[in-house]
């Protein structure tokens, strides 16, 4: 830009804070009312790893429950190989066979778990593949416990159960509910899993989550403490024979 052009720009928007911008009604030494209406488009990609299970669904409908699962900050990137060194698609990748659609997103890198993306992932996918929607799960470990907590205190009437490992949240959002999430949150069972000695996400931060869930009238929550365990409680969590049984048990 010439300088001459760059000085006659400074001197308009001078001359327009002073004089009053178009749009915007602003007088000395007084507040006034205003508003700005703005249209803001944004796109996205999100990665993810899909496992089918075998076989016909065991319910009458055909149709199976489904297991979201969210991944660590380690994780993170663009290489879908890298979701599947923990949690349940690791337990998929090894060969084992799960009875539910396991959905296992990428977060991108740099990034962390966005509950906007995450339940367009889910609309798309009960819209395209034999899913029952009353049987919708999420679970998540460190990172992905901070996605999990995120999503059940914003749509709790979407899980049927839930599962956040080692992670926490903004208790803020417990006490803005909706009376219809006020209720959903209610029946949500809720399962919370960590370490004793997580020197990575401290125990306090699901210890604080599970009160405030608790004083948001979520009756079936608790916390399960590995008192020997860091940060890794995922592992031993993911390998207790009962833990996905308790998870698919559930419906809305």
């Amino acid at each position: 830009m010439k300088p001459l052009l760059l000085l006659a720009l400074v001197g308009l928007l001078a001359a327009g804070c002073r004089s009053g911008t178009p749009g915007i009604r602003a007088v000395s030494g007084s507040q006034t009312q205003n508003r700005l209406r703005q249209e803001v488009r944004t796109s996205s990609e999100l990665g993810y790893l899909l496992y089918m299970p075998k076989g016909k669904a065991p319910s009458p409908d055909g149709k199976w429950p489904l297991v979201l699962f969210l991944h660590g900050a380690g994780e993170r990137g663009t290489n879908l190989d890298q979701v599947a060194v923990h949690g349940p698609p690791k337990l998929a990748a090894s060969g084992r066979d799960l009875p539910f659609i396991l959905v296992s997103p990428q977060c991108p890198p740099g990034e962390v778990w966005d509950a906007r993306q995450l339940m367009a992932l889910l609309d798309f996918l009960q819209a395209s593949l034999p899913a029952d929607p009353r049987r919708t799960y999420v679970t998540g470990l460190s990172m992905g416990g901070y996605g999990t907590w995120d999503l059940i205190s914003r749509h709790p009437g979407r899980f049927a159960a839930a599962a956040p490992i080692c992670g926490g949240g903004e208790s803020i959002r417990l006490l803005l509910l909706e009376p219809a999430q006020r209720e959903a949150l209610k029946t949500l069972p809720v399962k919370v899993f960590h370490g004793g000695k997580d020197g990575v996400v401290p125990l306090e931060e699901s210890q604080r989550m599970v009160e405030a869930f608790r004083k948001a009238g979520c009756q079936g929550i608790s916390l399960t403490v590995y008192p020997d365990a860091g940060h890794d409680s995922w592992t031993e969590t993911y390998s207790d024979a009962g833990f996905f049984p308790w998870l698919l048990s559930h419906s809305r």
